[in-house]
Formats: C-alpha cells, sequence, structure tokens
C-alpha cells in the first residue's frame, strides 16, 4: 500500500493506495498516529483508491476514529472506493465515520 500525506495549515489528509490489510496495518498506524494533536484533531482520509480492506484495517479504522474523537475531533472518509463501501456497509461501521465524497459532500 502506498500513503501519501499532505499536510498544511487548513487539513491533514492521508491517501492511501491498493490494499489495505493486516501487512499494512503496522505502517498505517505509525505514519497516521503523529498527525492526530489536540491542535489538529480532525484527519482525512481518501480512500478512492483502496482496493481491499480486512479486519485488521478496519480495527485500525475505528483506533484512529477513538483516538481522534479523544482529542475532540474525528476521522473523516473521502471518496471510498466501492469495495471499502462494501465492507463498511455489511459490517454497520459506516455509521462510526462521517463519509464525503467528492461530487456531494458529506454522505
Amino acid at each position: 500500500m502506498i500513503i501519501r500525506v499532505e499536510v498544511d495549515a487548513r487539513r491533514r489528509t492521508v491517501r492511501l493506495v491498493g490494499r489495505f490489510d493486516a501487512h499494512e496495518t503496522p505502517q498505517f498506524r505509525e505514519t497516521v498516529a503523529p498527525l492526530l494533536t489536540e491542535d489538529a484533531n480532525v484527519l482525512r482520509l481518501d480512500l478512492s483508491q483502496v482496493a481491499f480492506v480486512d479486519s485488521s484495517a478496519l480495527a485500525e479504522l475505528i483506533a484512529l476514529q477513538k483516538a481522534a474523537q479523544r482529542l475532540g475531533g474525528e476521522v473523516i472518509l473521502e471518496q471510498i472506493s466501492d469495495p471499502v463501501r462494501v465492507i463498511l456497509e455489511i459490517t454497520d461501521l459506516s455509521e462510526l465515520f462521517t463519509i464525503e465524497d467528492g461530487a456531494t459532500g458529506t454522505r
């Protein structure tokens, strides 16, 4: 999986490309966890190029959301791919996140 981080004064966005599975979660955690701070407690994840997620990846997303909420923020999932959307809906996890698509904004 490729992880691209974009940080500017207004927002922090992480773009993921490829498979998000147990093999990738340590790198994801190491890269993304430091981005959440009291001053920057909203993190946007662009999942438009994610082809697959497994239960380990879902657990990482939930842990990241809980960490953001402890800081008074949230994780926003942007432009999620169809495979990600399906797994979030099947597992009833889509309700835990704000999900935005590029065309219409918040779902």
